[in-house]
């Protein structure tokens, strides 16, 4: 793309363009093939899906009374959009004990490779070889790799779910219109709030689960973007998903291809994100091509 630089009055912006860390970051996503892993992800994070929603829901249903039970069919629905109407609570309810058990043991043999897949795929991103490891001992490290992520993702429900409250509670108690500035404005907050849970469900992703160490800045920008794009995606794809894809002419394929959809840009995503710390700064670069490369660079940080 070298000819779009000698263009004129378009010239010098490209040229500017690409030189940014968001240009380089997008030519290492190409390099390595992007699309597969995005793929690769999207495929068995659908298939892990499943079994963690049922597993929720069925100790949800097991221990919560009628309307926190429909609370956390709508928070389900907030998070996957599209997806708390194939979930029959009440069935849940009857026999949590035997769906919550095998469920469990799907999602702990899914969930294991779900994390070895994901960290192959991030890995891949940073251009790191795989790691030679003991076969039980790395299933045991996923395993456990997978419990922190789990109590992670319940943080970050547990923290959404209190702001969602809270936004309510504030907005009946200070009579509030729905369409007003005042609900605005709380809405705003209870966005900020989900954006600060995904940041930092992010750190995690993007660090524990391909075993590098980036440099801070890097890893913070890279979590603010993906913690505010996340948000942003669940916001579009849920009128999607609501207005369209579940409409009954589009059959039973609807909801099951449009979270393909969700899934697979959450992923690409991700991705991104990972590329954006594994992306060495204009100043690495520069000192890389003056001969003295950054130490952070070499360090894989």
């Amino acid at each position: 793309m070298d000819w779009l630089r000698k263009l004129p009055v378009v010239g010098p912006l490209v040229g500017r363009l690409m030189a940014t860390h968001t240009w380089r970051s997008y030519e290492r996503l190409d390099r390595v093939k992007w699309s597969r892993l995005a793929a690769a992800m999207t495929f068995i994070s659908f298939v892990s899906l499943f079994p963690l929603l049922t597993v929720g829901a069925a100790i949800g249903a097991a221990t919560l009374s009628e309307s926190q039970q429909k609370d956390l069919q709508n928070k389900i629905a907030d998070q996957v959009p599209g997806i708390s109407d194939q979930l029959d609570i009440n069935a849940l309810v009857q026999n949590a004990g035997a769906v919550g058990l095998i469920a469990g043991a799907v999602l702990l043999f899914t969930g294991i490779n779900w994390v070895g897949q994901m960290r192959d795929c991030l890995r891949a991103v940073w251009e790191l070889a795989d790691k030679d490891e003991n076969p039980v001992l790395a299933k045991l490290k996923d395993g456990g790799i997978l419990l922190g992520f789990g109590g992670a993702v319940l943080a970050t429900l547990a923290v959404s779910t209190l702001a969602s409250a809270a936004v309510g509670w504030t907005s009946r108690q200070l009579g509030l219109a729905e369409h007003g500035w005042g609900s605005v404005l709380l809405r705003i907050a209870a966005f900020t709030v989900a954006v600060a849970a995904d940041f930092l469900l992010l750190l995690y992703v993007l660090t524990l689960l391909p075993g590098v160490e980036p440099t801070r800045r890097r890893l913070l920008v890279a979590a603010l973007i993906g913690a505010v794009g996340f948000e942003l995606l669940k916001l579009l794809l849920s009128g999607y998903i609501q207005g369209i894809a579940a409409k009954s002419m589009y059959g039973a394929f609807g909801v099951p291809v449009a979270l393909l959809l969700w899934i697979n840009f959450t992923s690409k995503l991700v991705l991104f994100c990972a590329a954006w710390t594994a992306t060495e700064s204009g100043r690495a670069v520069r000192a890389e091509s003056a001969g003295a490369p950054d130490p952070a660079v070499a360090n894989g940080g």
